[in-house]
């Protein structure tokens, strides 16, 4: 990973397993999925597939800030729910937190997530 520098910051959760919350290598920038963890207590905040949407959306702003970039460097987003009709809700607030051009994405519904989650979202920078 010649020039890879790792990115880290508490005001998203840390890792909970042997990966990075980023990696950036020279202007790109790649983050692990987040979950909607509350970064001070490492639990999953408490409201539905809204409340959880909205938390990833603050955890990889936070890391995007550790980086040197903001959210709206994202050039790809991978969505992972686990229930494809919660698709609606996450397209409504990913609206809300970009512009045009908005990035490149796939949804995906899985069957599980870490946490019982209900959706984890990665991301590509390019800052």
């Amino acid at each position: 990973m010649a020039n890879s520098e790792p990115v880290q910051t508490a005001a998203a959760p840390a890792a909970i397993g042997p990966y990075s919350q980023a990696i950036k290598n020279g202007g790109v920038v790649f983050l692990s999925g987040q979950i909607p963890l509350n970064p001070e207590t490492m639990e999953l905040v408490e409201g539905g597939i809204e409340a959880q949407t909205q938390q990833v959306f603050k955890n990889l702003s936070a890391v995007c800030e550790a980086a040197g970039g903001k959210l709206q460097d994202a050039v790809k987003l991978t969505i992972y729910i686990t229930d494809l009709a919660n698709f609606a809700v996450v397209n409504e607030i990913m609206a809300e937190q970009f512009v045009q051009p908005f990035p490149a994405r796939a949804t995906i519904q899985v069957s599980a997530l870490p946490k019982a989650a209900e959706v984890e979202i990665d991301a590509i920078l390019v800052i």
